[in-house]
């Protein structure tokens, strides 16, 4: 009996995966996607600089709901938000709610990250092309970037908001 109570609790762990900084590298977003769909998470969460409509094509075959914010490379807005409806929706920056019982927010701006910690649970961000996953007033995650076009590193993350842990995965 003890063995199924320990299986029931892996079964109800959420997972958010965490992307950024996309950039259009289509492989690089096919195997994010095939990562996300291979862990099982419950969302993903776009923190910004999709850049073109057309990524939305790969993003469709994700088996759970996305969340995206604009970065500041993102400049077709409406066509992305067109071409994304039924994949996931897109937001303004930033991006707030309550999610799995905690504050969750998501930025492209990492300049107002520590401004934000004071007031939510989880705060995930983009931008600066760097994987972080630190731990202060709140957990605090940057995925690195999905194209790897900067540091020659394509890198994702997953959040798991009921333990307030996260990992980076690198591909």
């Amino acid at each position: 009996m003890m063995s199924q109570q320990i299986l029931d609790k892996k079964k109800e762990e959420i997972k958010i995966g965490v992307i950024s900084d996309s950039h259009d590298n289509m492989e690089a977003i096919k195997k994010a996607v095939e990562i996300f769909n291979e862990r099982g998470v419950n969302i993903v969460m776009h923190a910004g600089d999709i850049v073109s409509p057309f990524t939305a094509d790969w993003f469709s075959k994700l088996n759970s709901k996305m969340i995206l914010i604009y970065g500041n490379n993102d400049g077709e807005l409406l066509y992305l938000k067109e071409k994304f409806k039924g994949v996931g929706e897109i937001y303004r920056d930033p991006f707030i709610a309550h999610m799995y019982g905690k504050s969750i927010v998501m930025t492209h701006k990492p300049e107002i990250v520590d401004a934000m910690a004071e007031m939510h649970d989880i705060v995930i961000y983009g931008h600066t092309h760097e994987m972080d996953i630190r731990r202060d007033k709140a957990l605090i995650i940057n995925p690195g970037e999905s194209c790897g076009y900067l540091t020659g590193i394509r890198s994702i993350a997953i959040v798991y908001p009921n333990s307030m842990n996260a990992e980076i995965i690198e591909f």
